[in-house]
């Protein structure tokens, strides 16, 4: 196997692991400290030696014998590895016998219910979630979020230690809180994407390492709860957005509008796979958040041209989406589509009601440029676009922003 195979498989691995030590010894910090070392041998035996024929249970194994070093190292005078070892159960030992399932899918599952407790902010459970699912080193989560390594790093360690003294057993929470958790694992794998897709600062406009990871473990819910409209949905959303990136950029990094993109260079397989993925998920019955989000993406990559988008029904899928989970900036890409739909007018006025909501934030006067542009009040446009540059602290948006000011 060579090394980029091997990367893959630990990859795929790494969080399996990590639930499986987590669940059944407990000390989520040093778990983790643990089955980092177990891949970092893995990496660099595997490609020389070969791949056990059980990598996971190789994996486990060794990340277990780490453990109790960690644990006899940090607090001998408690004998903590002998407590483990009293807790465990013959049949539960780390080596299970050939003949015995494993729970990778179900820890790994657990593990992500766990990172997106819902005592943590949406950064911290954010931040876990790339550590300890996504395999992200916390260098590599800094700089995706433009904050200092230590910063991202007390981060990461606050909310471990928050995890631990919430008391959370390591288990699928019950029925009745699991939609809500759910909902959550979800939201957080959302943010990600979002702020790989569309960065909201510094000198880059796409993070693909973050758009990729989201990507990664949305498939892997998705395989593990394949009849979850909702999961299906999400998944659908990530693959019909990302599948126009390599048209969102010229050569120099600067923003191009879906309008001016060349369409022929959009992912045709992410399209498939993305309008089947939410057409099964729509057959389900009442359509949640995800799917109807997917369906309009699915409308404009199917679009033959922007021309030829189907705008009504476009502003119908943004109407059903408002009843049920309305938001402000559900309420901006209705007013868009509403002025694509029925004339720029129509959309200004439904612009005024959102100021009160979005008047700091960049996209409501980028908008109202954009609208008031197609209005003919070029001088107007002109000053809204300039003001929605001076709010934007990502330095692709600023140039096209001042770019479309400039040209007006």
């Amino acid at each position: 196997m060579d090394g980029l195979a091997a990367e893959d498989l630990l990859r795929e691995l790494a969080p399996q692991v990590l639930g499986a030590v987590v669940r059944r010894y407990g000390h989520f910090a040093t778990a983790e400290d643990a089955v980092q070392e177990a891949l970092l041998a893995a990496a660099l035996q595997w490609p020389k030696e070969g791949v056990p024929d059980n990598p996971r249970a190789w994996l486990i194994t060794v990340a277990a014998r780490r453990l109790t070093d960690l644990l006899r190292g940090e607090q001998a005078r408690l004998r903590r590895e002998d407590a483990v070892a009293a807790w465990t159960l013959p049949e539960d030992w780390l080596a299970p016998a050939a003949d015995q399932p494993v729970s990778g899918a179900d820890d790994t599952l657990i593990l992500l219910f766990m990172c997106c407790h819902p005592s943590l902010s949406p950064a911290s459970q954010i931040a876990l979630t790339l550590r300890a699912v996504g395999g992200l080193t916390t260098a590599e989560i800094a700089r995706a979020f433009l904050v200092p390594e230590g910063t991202m790093t007390r981060r990461i360690t606050r909310a471990k230690q928050r995890v631990k003294d919430s008391g959370l057993p390591f288990g699928l929470p019950r029925a009745e809180e699991r939609a809500e958790r759910l909902g959550v694992v979800l939201h957080v794998l959302y943010l990600i994407f979002n702020e790989g897709y569309a960065g909201t600062s510094g000198p880059e406009l796409v993070r693909a390492e973050l758009i990729d990871e989201a990507i990664r473990l949305a498939r892997m819910v998705h395989r593990l709860l394949p009849d979850d409209p909702e999961v299906t949905g999400l998944l659908a959303l990530m693959l019909l957005t990302d599948a126009r990136r390599p048209a969102r950029t010229g050569p120099d990094g600067a923003l191009i509008p879906m309008a001016e993109q060349d369409r022929g260079t959009w992912h045709a397989g992410y399209i498939a796979e993305g309008v089947d993925l939410v057409t099964r998920a729509l057959s389900g019955g009442a359509p949640g958040p995800y799917q109807l989000q997917a369906a309009i993406a699915a409308v404009h990559d199917e679009a033959p041209s922007a021309e030829e988008t189907d705008w009504p029904q476009i502003v119908a899928l943004y109407e059903l989406l408002m009843r049920i989970a309305g938001n402000p900036m559900v309420a901006l890409n209705h007013a868009v589509a509403v002025a694509m739909a029925r004339g720029p007018l129509a959309g200004l006025r439904l612009l005024e009601p959102l100021q009160e909501h979005l008047s700091d934030d960049h996209r409501l006067h980028a908008v109202r440029g954009h609208l008031l542009e197609m209005a003919g009040d070029h001088a107007a446009a002109r000053d809204s676009y300039e003001e929605a540059a001076r709010r934007t602290t990502s330095f692709p948006q600023q140039r096209y922003l001042r770019g479309r000011a400039a040209r007006l």
